[in-house]
């Protein structure tokens, strides 16, 4: 198989998620060791189905030597940017599951400042944008519509186990 813009470009983002993969297990770990517990996990292996079909979709379905649409491609490394900011200001707290600590404030830093679910914008942004920077319009349409049913269900468990640190 001959590879391309697109297919280099997926593996680059499979490291990051790969990476990433390793930092949110290593948070996940010491939140649960210092008494943390996790919060509707049932969805996780849903989410991480949907992630790795996803690449493997644009990774085969982007013609090799096909033309790649550049503003979406740098409008996707933008997104890159903007999910670092999300993990740096979460810090030692961000993971890619819902896990709950106990009595700690909530997040009021970087992009939280302004929105609940920064990250989840990112995502959803990036499922539509990656596919469609090599014009895989149907793959952004069908992963883009699955990627939002999860997280509609995954944002209502995470905001029902939120709720009572909002109040204070």
């Amino acid at each position: 198989m001959t590879l391309g813009v697109a297919q280099y470009l997926v593996l680059l983002v499979a490291l990051q998620r790969l990476a990433e993969l390793w930092i949110s297990n290593r948070n996940t770990r010491r939140l649960l060791a210092g008494g943390a517990r996790e919060a509707a996990g049932g969805h996780y292996p849903l989410l991480v189905l949907l992630h790795a079909a996803w690449l493997l979709a644009v990774f085969l379905l982007a013609e090799p030597q096909g033309q790649v649409l550049w503003p979406l491609a740098a409008f996707f490394l933008l997104l890159q940017a903007a999910r670092v900011w999300v993990i740096a200001s979460l810090g030692g707290l961000w993971t890619t599951r819902i896990i709950v600590v106990p009595d700690a404030p909530l997040v009021r830093r970087g992009p939280y400042r302004f929105m609940r679910h920064p990250n989840y914008m990112i995502v959803a942004a990036e499922i539509a944008v990656l596919p469609l920077c090599f014009g895989l319009w149907r793959v952004a349409l069908i992963f883009g519509l699955a990627n939002l049913a999860l997280l509609a269900w995954r944002i209502r468990e995470e905001e029902k186990t939120l709720a009572p640190r909002r109040r204070t």
